[in-house]
């Protein structure tokens, strides 16, 4: 994004315009421009939802879609003759189903919908065996699992981590586990300053203190070491320092996954602590029941699939299927 020409205007859902700059403040979520800070993130135009943005006589409708990351929008462009849409990262089985069917009615019979195939990237293995897709089916049913393991383990220290652009899965969380959730403070951070909403928090004994957060809700990092029964806490290192016999929560956070090296030494190095390990997954794109699902609501005249290892899985029973290659052009006639 900061590789965009400074020149160019850039335009995002108001939500990833409140996000991405509190994301990137050490510099880590962004790839860096030439000659600005580690931590620079280039200006964001947040626009308003389901209103036409008019450059010469093109519009740009960003309509609200639904994704793991909080905020995820996609795109409706008009020509004076063309319809466009692009999808962006898009699933029907998170909190916003509703929003994905409006979108698509929006753009339905588009001449063309470029759409993500992340669902079909790995047709060797059956969605069973995929670890994008194995787990729980939804969002919600994701929240509810988290709040049945607080209410079935009322005596056992129970912590968790998730991935940072997934807010909305921890806001979740917040509101409707029984016990007291607490963040790390660069967490609270996050919510503070994008979000304006504070949550209780802890500090780490090497953290530095946060000057946004209230004081008021700060606990004990050495009060939830001890703790078996008050809170579910967010935890981010020190591993050796939990309870033997607790019990941790690891939902699509850091390290992601099998393709990382560290994913296995990670999780290696937790149940040899002693600590029973739950992996509760929640992909944040539409597996391949639902891609078809989401083709037939656009019906497009041309499908482009993008963002995938196998667009020629993807099909369009509507009209024409295209696969784009790099530098190439195409021309809605």
């Amino acid at each position: 994004m900061n590789l965009l020409a400074p020149d160019i205007p850039l335009y995002a859902g108001p939500l990833t315009a409140a996000l991405l700059p509190v994301l990137n403040r050490d510099g880590e979520f962004l790839l860096p421009a030439a000659d600005k800070p580690k931590n620079y993130t280039r200006p964001i135009i947040a626009a308003k939802l389901n209103q036409p943005i008019k450059v010469g006589d093109i519009t740009l409708t960003v309509v609200p879609s639904d994704h793991d990351a909080y905020g995820a929008t996609g795109l409706i462009i008009k020509t004076p003759d063309k319809t466009i849409v692009h999808t962006g990262d898009i699933r029907l089985h998170g909190y916003h189903p509703d929003w994905v069917r409006q979108f698509m009615a929006a753009g339905k019979e588009c001449d063309m919908l470029i759409i993500e195939g992340t669902g079909v990237s790995w047709p060797e293995r059956s969605e069973e065996d995929s670890e994008e897709f194995k787990g729980v089916k939804n969002e919600v049913e994701l929240t509810e699992r988290v709040v049945k393991y607080q209410k079935d383990n009322p005596k056992r220290q129970l912590t968790f981590n998730t991935y940072p652009t997934n807010v909305e899965r921890i806001l979740r969380i917040i509101s409707d586990s029984p016990r007291k959730v607490v963040l790390h403070a660069k967490r609270a951070e996050l919510l503070k300053l994008a979000l304006q909403q504070d949550v209780p928090y802890y500090y780490l004994p090497e953290d530095e203190k946060i000057d946004a957060l209230d004081p008021n809700l700060e606990v004990s990092y050495q009060d939830l070491l001890k703790d078996d029964h008050q809170y579910f806490w967010q935890v981010v290192g020190h591993y050796d320092q939990l309870q033997k016999g607790g019990l941790y929560i690891h939902s699509n956070a850091e390290p992601l996954g099998d393709f990382d090296p560290a994913y296995a030494p990670f999780i290696e190095n937790i149940e040899k602590r002693g600590i029973e390990l739950i992996t509760l997954r929640c992909s944040g794109h539409a597996d391949v029941a639902e891609l078809k699902e989401i083709i037939a609501g656009f019906e497009p005249k041309i499908l482009a699939p993008v963002h995938t290892l196998h667009p020629e899985l993807e099909e369009n029973p509507f009209g024409e299927r295209i696969l784009p290659k790099r530098g190439e052009v195409f021309t809605l006639s």
